[in-house]
This record gives structure tokens, sequence and C-alpha cells, in this order.
């Protein structure tokens, strides 16, 4: 069965150009010349994919989206922006809204296509899935009224595909939800007053980032970035907050899971205090493979330094000096771990 896309765009050549090449593709195409009429025909025809300029009259490309993503038959169809800018304020609004991808103008007939085939296969496999990480907060929830709330909450919940060195949210964006990794690996840091940047937390798959912000804060306090090209899933927060008024048992494992980041983040600030800069590259070290599950795994030297709080030229340094005492072996920005217990027993 051919899917189903829906063009939206007020420039005529561009809209007819778009949907000639989509057709010729073997896809079934709609098209609206303006925002308003495409969330319209977006609700009666519910396309498998929306393109959808920004700077549009009437209803632009954002408002578009706002009003699809309130919609319960419409907010999950993935969403591709077309826009002439390139302007990272207008693509970190739109990421941010919940789009999929962005596409410039002009655009050629491969990039158009590739985009398209890499988001309806990402619905395809979202259809599917159903993390440990999701089975893990269903099993907290006792009550058969909380177990039906939180299947409602993840249902068919959209997943975002986040490029390497992509920006999630930024130190002081209003938080709209809790992260789940799904696959891949993603970073939250601080900024320091004298422009240091500090690793604050590594999040693989199956587990949460945004909590704090989420529950407490309401404000991001720290900037999540992707490690490597990732997979997350956002749990809106005034769900979040819904099903864990109504679940005292998911509101205590949240607690825990609270707690256990506020201890992870003293136990950092008292390596940064006390211990030596070899101890605390050790500890980092060692901490990567629990997060990796194996003795070996890539990490940029500026991400080792963000996470041990230490300059990056001190880092490299004392790589060397661990290669050269047989501890490590490092090839570019891999690292394999040859002696463990050395490096957990090492005071200085």
């Amino acid at each position: 069965m051919k899917s189903k896309i829906l063009v939206i765009e007020d420039n005529k050549d561009i809209r007819e150009s778009t949907a000639e090449i989509l057709e010729l593709a073997g896809y079934q195409t709609l098209t609206a010349a303006d925002g308003k009429a495409g969330v319209e025909l977006a609700q009666t025809a519910l396309p498998d994919l929306i393109i959808c300029d920004i700077m549009m009259p009437e209803l632009d490309g954002y408002g578009v989206l706002y009003l699809l993503s309130k919609m319960p038959k419409t907010e999950n169809i993935p969403f591709i922006f077309l826009t002439a800018k390139a302007d990272r304020t207008d693509m970190r609004k739109g990421m941010e809204m919940g789009a999929d991808d962005y596409l410039t103008k002009p655009f050629d007939d491969i990039e158009l296509l590739n985009a398209m085939e890499s988001r309806l296969k990402k619905k395809d496999q979202q259809e599917k899935f159903y993390t440990n990480g999701l089975q893990k907060l269903q099993d907290f929830a006792s009550k058969e009224q909380g177990i039906l709330a939180l299947k409602e909450l993840v249902a068919l919940k959209k997943i975002r595909s986040i490029k390497k060195k992509q920006v999630i949210y930024y130190d002081g964006d209003i938080a709209q939800g809790l992260y789940l990794v799904i696959d891949g690996q993603v970073k939250t840091s601080k900024m320091s007053e004298d422009g240091r940047d500090f690793l604050t937390g590594i999040h693989h798959a199956d587990e949460y980032f945004g909590l704090h912000d989420t529950l407490i804060s309401n404000v991001h306090t720290e900037t999540a970035t992707a490690l490597e090209d990732s997979r997350i899933c956002l749990l809106p927060k005034n769900q979040v907050d819904e099903i864990l008024s109504k679940n005292p048992s998911l509101a205590m494992e949240f607690i825990h899971l609270l707690a256990s980041s506020l201890q992870h983040k003293e136990e950092q600030l008292v390596e940064l205090a006390y211990h030596s800069v070899r101890k605390r590259l050790a500890n980092t070290l060692l901490r990567m493979a629990e997060i990796n599950e194996e003795n070996h795994f890539k990490i940029s030297r500026d991400d080792l330094a963000a996470m041990a709080g230490m300059a990056t030229e001190t880092v490299s340094r004392t790589l060397s000096d661990f290669k050269d005492e047989k501890l490590i072996e490092k090839k570019g920005s891999e690292i394999q771990l040859l002696d463990r217990d050395k490096l957990t027993k090492m005071k200085n």
C-alpha cells in the first residue's frame, strides 16, 4: 500500500514540484496551499507523513505543528519542516515543538526522498516498540487503573531521531517533559562561569533524563546533547504529572531515581574536591566502562575532560601515561581498559 504524503506549501512552484517528485517515487500525494487548509486536510486524510513550509500566511508551519500535535489522530504523524532559513534558532524551536526533521530550500530529489524514507521507517519501528524502560514503569504501577494510564501515556509516543552532537535542549529552556533513551547515548552537561563544559551524566538505552527538571524545577538546569546517533521518546510533563499524582508507587520510584542521580552527582563533587588527576580520570574511565557494559568504548577527549572536570591537555597527558603503564589501550577515540583492578585501586 502506498504511503500517503501531505505537502503544505504556499509557493505553487515548490508545492507542485515536490508533489511531482513524490508521485514519481510511488507515493500518494496530497497538497495544501496554506497552513489552515493543511490542518483540515491532515485531520480528514490522516497522511503517513507531513512536509510543511514554515513561513506561510494566516497559519505558519509552527502553528500547523502545534495544532496537529494537540489532536490525538494526528499527534504522532512524522513531520518534516521545509525552510529557506538555516538559522539555528528556527531549527531549535521546531525540534522543541516535536518536528522530526528539517529540509533547507533548495533541496534535491535524493535529499527529500532519503529524509522521508528514514522517517517512515522510524514510524514503522515506533509502532512495534515497547522498551524495557517503559516496561519497568508499567511494572511499578500496582493498581489496574495505573497500568491502563501508563499504557495510554506511552502508546504510540513519537520517537525522535537525534543526530550525533545535536542539542536536545539547552540549560534554561522550559522543560517539556521526561525523556527516555530508546537507543544511542545522550550526555547532560553544565557550563561553568569560566566557559568550561562540565559533564553531569551520560544516559544510554532504557534510561531517563530531564527527571529533576521536569518534576522539580520546570526549566532545564543543564544541556542535553546526543553523543552519537540516537533515538529518544518524550513523555509530556502534564501527562507525567497526572500519572504520578494518581499512582503513589510510580511517584516513589521516581523519587528513588532522583535520589540516585543526586548521590551520583555528590560523588562527582567529592572526586573533584579531593581526588588526584590520575584517580579522577581512572574513575571516569571505569564509569564509562560500566555505562557501556564493556571494557572498550568510544569517547572524545573533550567529553572525558568534561566528565572528569579536567583540562583537555591534562586528559591527553594522563591517557598517555596510562597507556605507557599498560592500563589502557587507545586508538583515536576508542579506549580499551586492560587492567581494571589497578585503575580501581589507583591512589595518586
